[in-house]
C-alpha cells in the first residue's frame, strides 16, 4: 500500500480543511488498508463535515452484547470509503436486551437507516455450563436463540430502521472444551442451527436482515477473537473481523440507500477472454478448457447470472467490431452472446467516451456504472474524468476475476423485485410475527420471563476487591462519581457507622455475579447513600430499585426515619438521573456537609486516622421517609434472595 503515513496524512488534512478525502485515498484505503488503517482513519473522520453533494447520509445505530470497541470507527471509515456520510451512535454497554426488547427505548426507536446488533457467543452460552451435560447446553442455545429472535422481531416492529443481525462463529474454546467427538459434533450441529435460525428470521420478517458473518470469516485468514481483549475489555471480535463485518454492513446500506449500481461495463481482451483478439485471432483467444481459459469463461457465466437478476451489461472494447461479433456469435465456449449486451461499444474511441455514450443510450447517470478492465490506463482515465464510476481491475491472475467483480457488492438490492427478475411475483413473501415475539410485546412480560433473582447483602471480605473495581470502572450508572478504593471500602464495611452492600443478579440463563454496590453513612435518624453503582450489564431490569428497597428496609429496621441519596451529573451517567424520583424520593436539603471516611486502616486494624471527603459540588439531594411501603419498590418480576433484614451489625 502507498505509504501509510502519507495516506493518513492526506485523510487528516482533508478533514481539517472541511472536505471529504480524495477518492483516490479512499480507494487506496479500501483496497489495500489493514483493519488498523481503517480504525485510525475512522477516528480522523469523526470530525468530517457533511458534504451532501459527495456523500449520502447513512444513519447507523450499534447495539452490542459486549463492548463495541473499535467497531464504530472501523465502520465509519468503511462507509466514507463507500461514499456515505456516517452518523453512527453506539448504544449503552450492558443494555442490549433492555434497549432491544423494551417498548419506548429512545435508542432503538430513533430515526435511523439500520440498527446493527453486534452479537457474540457469550450471549448464547451461560457463564457456568457443564461439559458433561451437553444436552442442557444445547437446550440453552435454543432458548437464547428464541429469545433473541423474539427481541429482534419486536424491535423491528417498533422502528423504521432495518434491524441487522449476524451469524456468530462457534468459539474454538467452547468447541474444544468438549472432548467427546460425538458430543462435539452435536454441539457444532446445533450451533449451525442457531445461525440458521438467525438467517431464517431475515427471510420471514420484513424489517430484519442477517449477515452471514461466520461464513464470511471462513473466507478470511484473520482470527475472529482476541482472547486478551475479550477477557480484559469484553470486546467480542478483533479489528480484522470487525472490518469484515463493517464492509458487509456497507453493502447492505448501499442497497438500502439506493446506491447500488445497475450497469456492468466489460472489456474483452484479457477480461472476458484471455489474449488480445487482434494478435491471436478468434481461434487463439482463451475461453473455457483449462486454466486460464476457465477463469474467463467463469467470469462470463457470472456476468450472465447478474444479468438474469436485472444488471444491464455493456460491452466496451478497443477492437474491430466485425472480429468481435465473429467470436461472440461463433466461439463454442462463449457464454455471453451479442444479444446479452444492451449496448455494445466496440471501436477505437476512448473508453471514457464510450461509457458516456452508453449512459446516454440507457438513460442513466454514469454513477450507475461498474467498469471492469485489465488496463490500468483505461481505469485511471475513467476515474479521472468520471470519478463516480466504480472501476474494477481485471489484470493480474485471472483466477481472481470473479472474486474482484463480486466482492464489492456493487449490485446488491434489498430484495429482487418483479422488475429485477422479470418474474410475475415477488422473490419471496415475508411472514408476520412469531408466537414467541408476541410473548414479549410488553416489557413486563419479557422481564418476568427472565426469572430475575436479586441478592443484596453486606459486603464480605471476599467482595471488597470486586466492589472497589465496580467503583473504579463504572461510569454510566454511577450516582455521584465518588470512587472508593479497596482500603476505604474494607474500612467502611467493618465500621459501625457505615455500610457497604453488594448486589448479585442471576436469571434463567446464568449468574451475573456481583454487579452492584452502595456505600452508606449510617446515622441515627438518617442514612445517606454516598454512592450507588450498577454494572451496565444488568441495567433495564429494575435491579437498582431492588437495591434501594433493601437499603431503605435495613435503615428502617435499624431505627432510621429517612434515607437520603444524591445524584451528581457527569458526561456519562444520565441513565442514573431519575433513580431517586422513581423510587419515590423528594427533594432534600442541599447540604455541604462532609462525611468522615477512613483514609487507611490504623496499625491496630481500626480507624486511627480519617480523611474527610466533601460532598461533590452540584449534587442534587433527595430524601424519603421510611415506612413499610419501601418493600413495594421491588419490581414484581424480581425475586429477592437476600440474607439480611437489617444492618450487618444488628
Amino acid at each position: 500500500m502507498r505509504g501509510t503515513r502519507t495516506l493518513h496524512g492526506n485523510i487528516a488534512a482533508a478533514v481539517g480543511a472541511g472536505r471529504p478525502p480524495a477518492r483516490e485515498d479512499l480507494r487506496t484505503l479500501d483496497e489495500d488498508g489493514t483493519a488498523s488503517d481503517f480504525f485510525r482513519a475512522g477516528r480522523a473522520l469523526r470530525a468530517l463535515p457533511h458534504d451532501p453533494a459527495r456523500l449520502r447520509r447513512a444513519r447507523v445505530g450499534i447495539l452490542a452484547t459486549g463492548t463495541a470497541g473499535p467497531a464504530e470507527d472501523i465502520l465509519r471509515a468503511a462507509l466514507v470509503a463507500g461514499d456515505m456520510f456516517p452518523v453512527v451512535e453506539t448504544g449503552p454497554y450492558g443494555r442490549f436486551e433492555a434497549e432491544l426488547g423494551v417498548p419506548g427505548s429512545a435508542f432503538t426507536e430513533a430515526d435511523r437507516d439500520v440498527l446493527c446488533c453486534l452479537l457474540d457467543a457469550g450471549y448464547f452460552v451461560p457463564a457456568n455450563w457443564d461439559a458433561g451435560d451437553i444436552g442442557t447446553l444445547i437446550d440453552t442455545l435454543r432458548e437464547r436463540t428464541r429469545t433473541l429472535c423474539g427481541l429482534a422481531s419486536a424491535a423491528a416492529s417498533r422502528t423504521t430502521a432495518t434491524v441487522v443481525l449476524h451469524t456468530v462463529p462457534l468459539p474454538t474454546e467452547l468447541r474444544d472444551s468438549i472432548i467427546g467427538w460425538r458430543q462435539r459434533t452435536a454441539l457444532s450441529r446445533h450451533w449451525l442451527l442457531l445461525n440458521a435460525a438467525l438467517l431464517e428470521l431475515a427471510e420471514t420478517h420484513e424489517g430484519i436482515e442477517t449477515i452471514d458473518f461466520a461464513g464470511l470469516l471462513a473466507e478470511h485468514a484473520a482470527p475472529a477473537v482476541d482472547d486478551r481483549l475479550r477477557r480484559f475489555a469484553d470486546i467480542s471480535y478483533t479489528e480484522e473481523a470487525l472490518l469484515v463485518l463493517a464492509k458487509e454492513v456497507r453493502r447492505l446500506l448501499r442497497a438500502k440507500l439506493g446506491l447500488s449500481r445497475k450497469v456492468l461495463a466489460l472489456d474483452l481482451d484479457d477480461t472476458l477472454w484471455g489474449g488480445v483478439l487482434g494478435e491471436v485471432g478468434a481461434e487463439g483467444v482463451e475461453i473455457g478448457g483449462l486454466y486460464p481459459g476457465n477463469c474467463h469463461r467463469e467470469l462470463q457465466k457470472t456476468a450472465l447470472r447478474l444479468r438474469s437478476q436485472g444488471v444491464v451489461l455493456v460491452l466496451t472494447s478497443k477492437n474491430d467490431a466485425a472480429h468481435v461479433d465473429e467470436v461472440l456469435a461463433g466461439h463454442p465456449e462463449v457464454v455471453l452472446r451479442p444479444s446479452e449486451f444492451s449496448v455494445r461499444a466496440v471501436n477505437w474511441s476512448a473508453k471514457v467516451d464510450n461509457l458516456r455514450e452508453a449512459a446516454g443510450q440507457l438513460g442513466v447517470a454514469p454513477g450507475a456504472f461498474v467498469f471492469m478492465d485489465d488496463s490500468p490506463f483505461e481505469r485511471g482515465h475513467v476515474s479521472a474524468e468520471l470519478p463516480e464510476v466504480v472501476t474494477v481491475a481485471a489484470d493480474g491472475d485471472p483466477a481472481y476475476l470473479v472474486r474482484r467483480l463480486l466482492g464489492g457488492g456493487w449490485f446488491d438490492v434489498m430484495e429482487l423485485t418483479e422488475t429485477d427478475r422479470q418474474r410475475p411475483e415477488l422473490y419471496r413473501a415475508r411472514a408476520v410475527r412469531t408466537d414467541f415475539a408476541r410473548e414479549f410485546a410488553s416489557s413486563e412480560e419479557y422481564l418476568a420471563a427472565l426469572g430475575i433473582v436479586v441478592s443484596v447483602t453486606p459486603a464480605g471480605a471476599t467482595d471488597v476487591g470486586r466492589i472497589a473495581q465496580l467503583a473504579a470502572r463504572t461510569n454510566q450508572f454511577n450516582l455521584t462519581g465518588m470512587r472508593f478504593d479497596a482500603v476505604r471500602t474494607a474500612e467502611m464495611a467493618r465500621s459501625d457507622t457505615h455500610l457497604v452492600i453488594g448486589c448479585r443478579v442471576s436469571d434463567r440463563f446464568g449468574d451475573d455475579a456481583l454487579v452492584g454496590a452502595a456505600w452508606v453513612d449510617r446515622g441515627e435518624k438518617i442514612w445517606r447513600v454516598r454512592n450507588l453503582v450498577l454494572s451496565c450489564r444488568v441495567l433495564g431490569r429494575g435491579v437498582e430499585l431492588a437495591m434501594v428497597s433493601r437499603l431503605a428496609r435495613a435503615a428502617r429496621l435499624a431505627g432510621a426515619t429517612e434515607l437520603e441519596g444524591s445524584y451528581v451529573r457527569s458526561p456519562y451517567n444520565d441513565v442514573a438521573a431519575t433513580l431517586w424520583t422513581r423510587a419515590g424520593f423528594g427533594p432534600g436539603p442541599r447540604e455541604g456537609g462532609r462525611a468522615a471516611l477512613p483514609a487507611r486502616p490504623g496499625r491496630d486494624g481500626g480507624r486511627s486516622g480519617s480523611a474527610l471527603i466533601p460532598e461533590k459540588d452540584g449534587a442534587q439531594v433527595y430524601r424519603r421517609a421510611l415506612d413499610e411501603t419501601v418493600d413495594d419498590l421491588v419490581p414484581h418480576w424480581i425475586r429477592m434472595q437476600d440474607t439480611q433484614g437489617g444492618a450487618p451489625h444488628e
